[in-house]
């Protein structure tokens, strides 16, 4: 019997753990799952015969190391910042390793021991980073192929609510880590290449440069740049590219509000603020404004931002009822970032009927016999229900067919690696078509590289 850790059963875990019950018994596995609370993992196995869950502390190096020596191979559903722990143990005992996080300079540099060992440590197979990276390069890979020079390749991936979950004026709701959106783009200025010259946006301008995306029965979304669209420029093999460009996704008119966070510095997590935990919402509101002896917070608010009281983004504020009196933060010496993400989870948590909703578009322009072509490649996932989400099925199923991949010696080249070698995205990308994980592509007229304002 060959045996499967895993480690952490969060949120994404659901599709993944199932997918390996399914398995197991015609691929003679055993599921171990390792959480410091293993009530989710028992609920996600029941009392099927191949799986158990211990309870595993990471940060016990005991406990982890135990656990790592007697698996065959080791899936990290961790945060990032925790799997080098994991994949030091998994070099010294000899054990392949998956997760769905980007390379790490601390895991890129186990690369030649992995390779000594004759490891497989596949990183970057979920969703984004993942099936963008699987489906991207099976379509660039096709155009060589025939000949093609690739000059454009723009990418965008959003995890937003499903339009029958659609009910706030955002078009919004949390289907992941609330911290990182509302931290999104912080740090540096988006880079990347359009028409053959670097372009920066700084963090100040980042929301209100968008482009627009149209997707077939799902209508109109916005997308602004990624922190470094230039990252995998030489991975993909696109040195010579004339326009790079890689977005996130929202509905449109979610980035001109969510600006007004951005301008008023309600998004900054470099500082506490004095008292926070005595602060109403409307304390924290009126904490970016100017004294006034007369005039209320929202007339102060709607003056600094330009507001006119009949724009729908006032309308959006309020319906998060920032300015309420009687809300309390009860956070102690919390920055404004932790504030304003107390706020939202407020108004954007999924209900227990919610469903989630994944969408990706690529576009693909390149020369052919003196000849320009344009293909766009589009996918959208449906949740189920809050168990089954559209974000655990795109996560998890990318990671657990790469890591049975790897136990049936289908995957066999050794090292640190991403998904983008053919002989791993082919046949991942062909059974995530079973699972109703697929691409629609289309031949459309070339019209380049056209964003909004840019």
């Amino acid at each position: 019997m060959r045996n499967i850790l895993i480690i952490g059963a969060g949120k994404s875990s659901s599709y993944l753990i199932k997918y390996f019950l399914d398995k197991a018994e015609a691929e003679d596995l055993h599921i171990t799952i390792g959480d410091i609370n293993i009530k989710n993992a028992k609920k996600l196995i029941g009392d099927h015969d191949h799986a158990n869950a211990i309870q595993l502390d990471v940060f016990d190096k005991e406990s982890r190391s135990n656990a790592i020596k007697v698996a065959d191979i080791v899936v990290s559903m961790l945060p990032a910042r925790y799997h080098i722990e994991v994949a030091k143990d998994c070099v010294t005992y000899s054990t392949h390793m998956v997760t769905a996080s980007y390379v790490s300079p601390e895991m890129q540099a186990l690369d030649a021991s992995a390779k000594n060992k004759g490891l497989v440590f596949m990183n970057e197979i979920g969703v984004d980073p993942g099936i963008d990276h699987m489906s991207a390069m099976q379509v660039l890979d096709g155009i060589r192929a025939k000949g093609g020079e690739i000059i454009l390749f723009e990418s965008f991936t959003g995890g937003l609510v499903a339009p029958e979950s659609d009910n706030n004026l955002w078009n919004y709701k949390f289907t992941w880590n609330p911290r990182n959106v509302v931290v999104a783009g912080q740090g540096s200025a988006a880079k990347f290449i359009q028409e053959g010259a670097y372009k920066y946006i700084p963090y100040n301008r980042l929301f209100r440069r968008t482009e627009f995306l149209d997707i077939e029965g799902y209508g109109r979304f916005e997308a602004y740049a990624n922190r470094d669209s230039l990252k995998y420029q030489s991975v993909y093999g696109l040195d010579d590219i004339r326009t790079l460009y890689r977005g996130t996704m929202r509905r449109v008119g979610f980035s001109r509000a969510w600006n007004i966070f951005v301008q008023l510095g309600m998004t900054d997590d470099s500082y506490t603020i004095d008292d926070s935990e005595n602060m109403s919402y409307r304390d924290f509101v009126n904490a970016f404004l100017p004294y006034s002896p007369t005039d209320s917070v929202e007339l102060k608010f709607r003056h600094a931002l330009k507001i006119d009281q009949d724009d729908i983004v006032w309308d959006k504020l309020e319906e998060l009822d920032i300015f309420n009196p009687k809300k309390m933060v009860d956070l102690v010496r919390a920055t404004p970032a932790e504030i304003l993400q107390k706020i939202l989870m407020d108004s954007w948590t999924l209900d227990e009927t919610d469903k989630d909703m994944i969408v990706m578009y690529h576009k693909f322009g390149y020369v052919l016999k003196g000849e320009k072509h344009q293909i766009d490649s589009t996918m959208v996932v449906i949740g189920e229900d809050q168990t089954y989400t559209a974000m655990s099925k795109t996560v998890g199923l990318p990671v657990a067919m790469a890591t049975l991949a790897i136990l049936n010696g289908k995957i066999k080249t050794p090292g640190v690696q991403i998904p983008i070698a053919k002989e791993v995205y082919e046949p991942i990308l062909k059974e995530l078509k079973e699972f109703g994980i697929g691409f629609q592509e289309k031949e459309v007229p070339y019209h380049g590289y056209n964003p909004l304002n840019i």
